[in-house]
């Protein structure tokens, strides 16, 4: 079973929650024990584990993010001026595969999945393929 999400992005650089409409989908269709894998259909925008606790720790993951890759579309050969936002996405990775168990997806207690946006605003895809 595969579905596609959509996202629409308000920021250049951005990490967007997509827990609760993972496990709300697993719910729906009654998926009890095996594993999604969750996909970004973009090569400027990429899915990662990370904490959802304190809202700092996005801010913080963004900033390092841009120190290791800043924006300098003014050195970088790629016509569309977006080299870092790639860097930023092979480095997060494009998909995250996560275990389902009982009807609910095995995280950890401070663990949520997010949409990693590098180069928006944009209108965006990522699928959730689930396999048993």
């Amino acid at each position: 079973m595969l579905t596609t999400f959509s996202v629409k992005t308000t920021k250049h650089s951005d990490m967007i929650e997509i827990t609760e409409q993972i496990q709300d989908w697993i719910t729906s269709n009654g998926l009890e024990n095996g594993i999604v894998i969750v996909s970004s259909l973009h090569t400027t925008a990429g899915i990662t584990v990370n904490e959802n606790a304190d809202p700092d720790v996005k801010t913080d993951f963004l900033r390092r993010l841009d120190e290791i890759y800043p924006w300098e579309h003014h050195l970088d050969r790629h016509i569309e001026g977006n080299t870092a936002a790639h860097l930023k996405t092979s480095t997060v990775g494009h998909a995250q595969t996560l275990v389902i168990n009982a009807g609910t997806l095995v995280l950890g207690t401070w663990q949520g999945v997010y949409f990693c946006e590098f180069d928006g605003p944009r209108s965006r895809q990522f699928h959730v393929k689930y396999m048993d």
